[in-house]
């Protein structure tokens, strides 16, 4: 028998009484405008005047009292209307009665005449309205008004005076936020090391003049290790520090000696950076606060719990939990960004909301009036329900720290748990919209926090678009429980993806899908690590237990983030800035009808799922032949990686040869997606500086690589350690470069022609170095540093002679050339450091490439490629391209027909004229040779080709050949090293076959003459 429902909950239409949000009727929007008005006030604020927001503020106040007095004063109009109206009608009824029927009879006539009485038009401003615009106008001016006061409080004080002057100061201070590391970044041919950073407020400050001022201003703390001594117990004395430093809890008190610097941007939260070295641990003033101490005992017994679990799971279980990233490895969070799964780490109201299911029922239960979960089953009232939920809404916070996310979470539940408390209806929108009014309020400074942002972007799209949307898919046969799940995710990526796009300046397109994977591991991951969490400070080994369950569905979510990221078209990029973001959300805007149209037609459905699956699966033949990258039959690409190297050396279907990573895992492996690339043979580090070798977990990524190939100077060591590692990880095998090495692989062959190999015993030349005219080594003293150990590789493929020089300085060229004499003139050169002004010309003069590549990063603060390294290279008849302007770049064709093809502008440069018409210096003297139509001679710089008719191409070729066999062009360069070492020409007339002689060997390297 069905129990009698409560009063409050008789007359809803909807069963599950009048709590339910899905109920009928419109939505209650009346606390939106107050909070968005307080929102927009706070933003404004924090970077305005003091002067001009008081002002702002009074004429606010101003506003809304008139508003208030015109609805007081409409309203008392309004009663009097109405009492009015009663008493005619009073009057009128009596005078009926009183007429009789004959009166009566004439009144029905008249009034059938005169028609049905026409209402009175409404006003367009009622009282209703004058008073909803005051409440917008007072919570603007509460919002402005408390932006002000918090952004003075980074103005007031000394501390800013003295960061504008980077005065040395003495501060103590207390810990507001967890100390963390910063994730490393490339800068250069250097990675920046990890800086400790964390957020503290100066409560006294003592400057470089002896004066003691107590203050409460807000700072950033940066602590930096200032290095020394050997390296394997700099090692471990910065491990020891760093942990000293990282176990800071909040609200503890240290005293630190630091450096003052200004914020970035005036407009930040701080007064002041303070850069404190590393180099003793901090002093402690005062402890943290007995709340504190629980919470970091029981973040740490978490840690402690997974201790023993996979890597990933290690990584990523705290992170569900608490908010705890300190563990995820740089690869794992970078796919949760591809695959828009970061609020998952960021802990938010799905947390929340499943700490109190276990209250108050499941998800889908929580929010009907019949309570479920362990309240009713401990007999807990209404009032006690609340009360101990809200505790855990509060602990939650303590324990998982305040950030943006989670004080909203935090908020809406209270909210709705008062309601609980009262009895009254829980309707979620306006419990959004108050938590935002009041969290605005309490603290400014989310206003302009982006996380702050998205979390109520995605809360109110819950809310509002995801019941409609799911109800659409269920009249279209989709089941319930998968129609809230999939609207939830589209509704939430919807509105969130904008902002993203302002922030990242990329669009996923696997985040749905993602997400829905990932949902159905988060609700036991989280609820066994809360269990972990509780148990560990009494039972460790059961925390263990419960931390290794958890452990699966955590594994599971890792899984899903790295397959989803490991696609070609995880993202794609769109305009950054408000500017790329709008339009975003009007093309969202715009899709919504579209798709509406859409569902009704399954045949539509099934196309555009499989446009979506191809477009992010990006099959390279489809791929090849919508976008026309990369162009049929390359024979090398030079990749886009920004300020660093990347260079694939087509070797057969889906195989290369790979030379050097770039700085960013993610540029290599879009760029090796792009061109098919699934198996890498080989793949060759020239040197170990973090430009060429901090991509390598985006090029192992997906692939099967057999070797990595690496320079012989280990230096920078901590890079090498982690190319060392890397491939570990990975089960590669490391390999060293050795002078002399010939390789071949499908159309490819090259030889290592640098760095020399160190002597084996001290002051015996060893086996692989190069041996001078004089019988000495050559080139020992000319590897000083990285640079000069750059492994140097010549590569022919498809009859093209390609030198790739890596990051080789003026001395290690020249020491180059001494130990190849034979060395002649290349199709293709890859330009050594970028570009740099650091080039040998003597070498270049040697080399006269036809084409002339240099990788490198737009706006990059070296000057990178020097213009006078660029005039060099023209003069000596090269064509230059570069990836800053022209982006990726495909060398084809033949020794013959030698063309390039640029993917930044998608235009095709085609050096002019035949090979073999082509006049250049060969060890250093100078032939003769014919041109043709667009052809050079000597060092003039070839044009790019014109489009003609085919006739006009084939006369030019037919005079070029006549030219050449008069000049004896067409013959071949051979270079034959004797047995004693020496080197000496040898011509062989049009053939490219390889030739012999006795007691040496002999090759061809396929230049003309």
């Amino acid at each position: 028998m069905t129990a009698a429902r409560a009063t409050v909950h008789a007359a809803a239409e909807s069963p599950h009484g009048a709590s339910d949000p899905h109920q009928k009727g419109p939505a209650d929007l009346r606390l939106v405008a107050p909070a968005l008005a307080a929102w927009a006030g706070a933003v404004i604020s924090l970077g305005a005047p003091g002067g001009g927001v008081a002002v702002a503020c009074c004429a606010s106040v101003g506003l809304a009292a008139i508003a208030l007095r015109v609805a007081v004063l409409r309203r008392r109009a309004e009663r009097a209307t109405e009492e009015a109206e009663e008493a005619r009608a009073g009057e009128e009824g009596e005078a009926e009665r009183a007429e009789g029927a004959i009166a009566g009879s004439r009144a029905d006539i008249v009034r059938r005449r005169a028609g049905p009485a026409r209402p009175r038009s409404p006003r367009r401003w009622s009282a209703g309205a004058f008073v909803a615009l005051a409440a917008v106008l007072l919570c603007a001016a509460a919002g402005a008004a408390s932006a002000a006061l918090h952004a003075s409080d980074v103005r007031r004080g000394p501390l800013p005076a003295l960061a504008e002057r980077y005065a040395g100061v003495t501060a103590e201070l207390e810990v507001t936020g967890d100390p963390h590391l910063t994730r490393p970044k490339v800068r250069g041919s250097q990675r920046t090391p990890p800086v400790l950073v964390f957020t503290a407020e100066a409560v006294r400050v003592t400057a470089p003049d002896g004066a003691v001022t107590a203050v409460r201003t807000p700072t950033l703390v940066v602590v930096r290790h200032r290095g020394g001594g050997g390296e394997e117990r700099g090692r471990e004395a910065r491990g020891s520090l760093a942990s000293a430093w990282r176990g800071l809890l909040p609200s503890t008190r240290i005293r630190v000696v630091a450096r003052a610097a200004p914020p970035l941007s005036p407009a930040d939260e701080v007064a002041a950076v303070l850069r404190v070295p590393a180099d003793a641990p901090p002093v402690k003033v005062a402890a943290p606060s007995p709340l504190q101490r629980l919470a970091g005992h029981l973040r740490a017994g978490l840690r402690e719990a997974t201790d023993g679990l996979r890597p990933d799971a290690r990584a990523l279980l705290p992170g569900l939990v608490v908010g705890d990233t300190s563990r995820v490895p740089p690869d794992l969070d970078d796919a949760f960004r591809a695959t828009d799964l970061t609020h998952l780490l960021a802990v938010s109201g799905s947390n929340l909301t499943i700490v109190l299911a276990l209250l108050i029922g499941p998800p889908h239960l929580a929010t009907r009036a019949e309570r479920r979960g362990l309240a009713p089953r401990l007999g807990l009232s209404l009032r006690g329900t609340a009360v101990i939920g809200g505790a855990l809404a509060l602990a939650f916070v303590v324990v998982c720290r305040p950030d943006p996310s989670v004080l909203r979470a935090a908020a809406c539940g209270l909210i709705t748990l008062l309601a609980i408390g009262t009895g009254r209806r829980r309707s979620l929108l306006p419990a959004l919209a108050a938590a935002v009014l009041l969290l605005v309020l309490y603290d400014p400074w989310l206003a302009r926090s982006y996380g702050f942002l998205l979390s109520v972007l995605a809360t109110g799209a819950l809310l509002l678009l995801a019941p409609r949307w799911s109800a659409a898919l269920q009249r279209r046969r989709v089941p319930p429980r998968i129609a809230e799940v999939i609207a939830a995710a589209a509704a939430a990526q919807a509105v969130c993806a904008p902002v993203i796009a302002v922030l990242a300046a990329r669009v996923g397109l696997v985040a749905v899908p993602c997400n829905l994977l990932a949902e159905l591991a988060v609700a036991p991951a989280t609820v066994l690590g809360f269990a972990a969490l509780a148990t560990a400070p009494v039972a460790l080994p059961v925390a263990r237990v419960l931390t290794w369950c958890a452990g699966w569905p955590a594994e599971w979510i890792a899984g899903v983030a790295r397959t989803g990221a490991a696609l070609p078209g995880a993202e794609f990029e769109w305009p950054g800035g408000w500017t790329g973001g709008l339009v975003l959300a009007a093309a969202t805007v715009a899709l919504v009808p579209v798709a509406r149209r859409v569902l009704r037609r399954p045949w539509l459905c099934v196309l555009c799922a499989l446009a979506l699956i191809l477009a992010v699966c990006r099959p390279a033949p489809i791929t090849r032949v919508l976008t026309g990258w990369p162009p049929p039959g390359w024979r090398a690409v030079v990749c886009d990686v920004g300020q660093g190297d990347g260079l694939v050396l087509a070797a057969g279907d889906g195989t290369a040869l790979v030379v050097d990573t770039g700085p960013e895992p993610h540029a290599i492996d879009r760029c090796l997606n792009d061109l098919g690339i699934r198996r890498i043979p080989l793949l060759v580090l020239t040197h170990f500086h973090a430009d060429h070798v901090d991509g390598l977990p985006g090029a192992l990524r997906g692939r099967s690589v057999g070797a990595i190939e690496t320079t012989t100077l280990e230096d920078p060591p901590g890079q090498a350690q982690f190319v060392r590692t890397t491939a570990a990880a990975a089960r590669v095998p490391v390999i060293r470069a050795e002078p002399g090495e010939r390789r071949q692989l499908g159309p490819l062959t090259w030889e290592v022609l640098w760095p020399p190999a160190p002597p084996t015993p001290p002051d015996i030349p060893g086996p692989g170095i190069p041996i001078g005219p004089d019988g000495q080594p050559v080139g020992l003293d000319a590897v000083d540093g990285p640079n000069d150990a750059s492994v140097t590789l010549l590569v022919r493929t498809g009859g093209l002679t390609l030198l790739l020089l890596g990051d080789l300085e003026p001395p290690a060229q020249r020491a180059l050339l001494a130990a190849h004499p034979e060395l002649g003139g290349v199709d293709v050169l890859k330009v050594a450091h970028h570009g740099s002004a650091n080039q040998d010309p003597p070498l270049l003069h040697r080399l006269a490439p036809r084409l002339a590549l240099i990788s490198c990063g737009a706006d990059n603060p070296y000057g990178h490629p020097a213009p006078r390294t660029i005039a060099a290279l023209r003069a000596q008849g090269a064509r230059v391209l570069r990836t800053d302007t022209d982006g990726a770049i495909a060398i084809l064709g033949t020794t013959a027909r030698l063309s390039a093809t640029v993917s930044g502008h998608r235009t095709k440069v085609r050096l002019a004229g035949e090979r073999r018409t082509r006049t250049r210096p060969v060890g250093g003297r100078r032939a003769g040779g014919g041109t043709s139509g667009g052809g050079t001679s000597g060092g003039r710089r070839p044009q790019a080709r014109t489009a003609g008719s085919r006739r006009s191409r084939t006369r030019a070729r037919a005079r070029a050949r006549a030219k050449g066999s008069s000049a004896g062009g067409g013959r071949r360069a051979a270079w034959c090293r004797g047995p004693d070492g020496s080197s000496r020409q040898r011509r062989k007339g049009g053939s490219r076959e390889g030739g012999s002689r006795k007691g040496g060997s002999c090759e061809v390297l396929n230049q003309d003459l």
